[in-house]
């Protein structure tokens, strides 16, 4: 049907007044430096839950001079692993974390276990950081990638967290990082003493270039006011993320003692000023940890066990949870909702090794 005249005047310009302000969001929301509307980005749902996300534009010369070198094979493996909209979902383990019924047994276990996570699992890539965690890998994983490390650097232990070798990991692992970002894909990293229950996917900003969990979410208004943890963090592959983690990692100099976490949560500010990064700070409600959980389980998606020492103790602990949630996954929708199992095991091996009370 054709329109003419001055309604058809007033009709055109109905239309192309309704349409500037869409327009003008997806412009402000678009995460690409120094590009328009040409290249908007735009985000929706895939069929495997997640955002489907185009990879970031091509790096400038200056970009490509600083970018990751080496991670030998990487490139190769990363396209057998990604999700639809180039996500892969990333974990560490070492000999320790691998033997069997520990750690990674109970993070790949909570993926088969939670609500439509199965299939996340065959985008998981364990990163094993020594010859016997490489080798348990494969023996239970499809996707291993065996970080090369220093040859002299002990990283089999048990109890490693803190130790000197350990902050040195962690700063690799930032490297390793940056070089899945330059590949053009996006990344979800959770420790592996994190169990998920749900798609957190789903809470996750499609605006934010990074997300990360919280220790204690206190301020909802001033998401960076709280204590952030890279336990677990989700980062899209944009030109401005690029530059915020290589920005990170060249902050330690400055704090040459610090691990990641320590100069990340020092520099936050920075690189929102500095970058214009957009950081946001996950709510404990779907992104508990035995630091803060809230009886809901109704709404959690991810269970991390921070505020805790001691690898036993972190084991122990989250069979629980996941006893936990076998138990309310075995409630009718009727009785999840009017509450019938809707408490959670207190950590109490974990919050012993603090000094917390149950």
């Amino acid at each position: 049907m054709g329109f003419g005249g001055k309604e058809g005047s007033h009709l055109a310009s109905f239309l192309l007044g309704a349409a500037l302000p869409t327009a003008l969001l997806f412009f402000l929301a678009s995460d690409r430096l120094g590009q328009g509307l040409s290249s908007i980005s735009v985000s929706w749902a895939g069929s495997n839950g997640t955002r489907q996300q185009p990879a970031a534009g091509p790096l400038s010369q200056a970009g490509r001079d600083q970018e990751v070198v080496g991670f030998e094979g990487l490139a190769e493996l990363l396209p057998r692993v990604a999700m639809e909209d180039r996500t892969v979902i990333l974990t560490l383990a070492n000999e320790a974390w691998a033997q069997p019924g520990s750690l990674l047994d109970i993070y790949r276990e909570s993926f088969r276990n939670g609500e439509d996570t199965a299939h996340f699992l065959d985008h998981v890539l364990v990163v094993a950081v020594d010859a016997g965690g490489f080798e348990r890998c494969k023996a239970v994983h499809p996707h291993c990638y065996h970080l090369e490390v220093n040859k002299s650097t002990n990283l089999s232990s048990a109890s490693m967290f803190r130790t000197k070798e350990f902050v040195e990991l962690v700063w690799l692992k930032l490297s390793f990082q940056q070089r899945i970002l330059e590949l053009g894909y996006n990344f979800l990293f959770m420790d592996a003493d994190i169990i998920m229950f749900r798609n957190p996917f789903l809470h996750i900003s499609v605006y934010a270039d990074m997300s990360l969990s919280t220790d204690y979410y206190r301020d909802t208004f001033a998401p960076l006011n709280n204590e952030l943890n890279t336990g677990l963090y989700y980062m899209k592959s944009t030109n401005r993320s690029i530059e915020m983690i290589r920005y990170w990692r060249a902050a330690r100099e400055r704090f040459p003692d610090g691990s990641e976490q320590d100069v990340f949560n020092k520099i936050k500010h920075e690189l929102v000023g500095k970058i214009q990064g957009r950081i946001e700070g996950l709510d404990t409600a779907y992104f508990s940890g035995f630091c803060e959980f809230h009886d809901d389980l109704n709404r959690v998606c991810t269970m991390h066990a921070n505020c805790c020492i001691g690898l036993a103790n972190k084991v122990l602990d989250l069979k629980d949870k996941a006893a936990d949630w076998r138990n309310y996954t075995a409630l009718t929708t009727e009785e999840r909702r009017k509450g019938g199992f809707n408490k959670w095991t207190p950590p109490a091996r974990c919050w012993k090794t603090i000094g917390w009370n149950v």
